[in-house]
């Protein structure tokens, strides 16, 4: 994803996260943008990519599963005015998407026919 430079927010980094189905990545979507960065020196977006044709891994596994969703990729943009603060601020993001995902695993029914499907 190139992107302009931006003087204001010089440090970036976007993370791609799969999901093995457009509905868990929108849930993981709207939970995780429930809570705004803290700081005004960081600045985050969201945006799902449900297209698998983008990322042939991603379309490989979804002709290895039972089921005929494809996969979709949650990605999260950060910019930060320094190094630090974009660390702080994607450390947050992680143990958050931990949970979130620990929760699909226990609770949602997609993620459990997912899991069986790969074991």
């Amino acid at each position: 994803m190139a992107s302009e430079f931006d003087a204001e927010f010089p440090c970036s980094l976007t993370i791609d996260v799969p999901f093995p189905t457009p509905r868990l990545a929108s849930v993981a979507h709207k939970a995780l943008a429930v809570d705004k960065e803290l700081s005004p020196l960081v600045v985050r977006t969201f945006s799902i990519d449900d297209n698998s044709a983008s990322s042939p891994s991603l379309e490989s596994t979804a002709t290895t599963t039972a089921t005929t969703t494809p996969p979709a990729i949650l990605r999260v943009h950060y910019k930060a005015t320094t190094n630090r603060m974009l660390r702080v601020a994607v450390n947050g993001l992680m143990e958050s998407l931990n949970l979130v995902v620990e929760v699909m695993e226990e609770l949602d029914v997609d993620a459990l026919e997912h899991s069986r499907d790969a074991q």
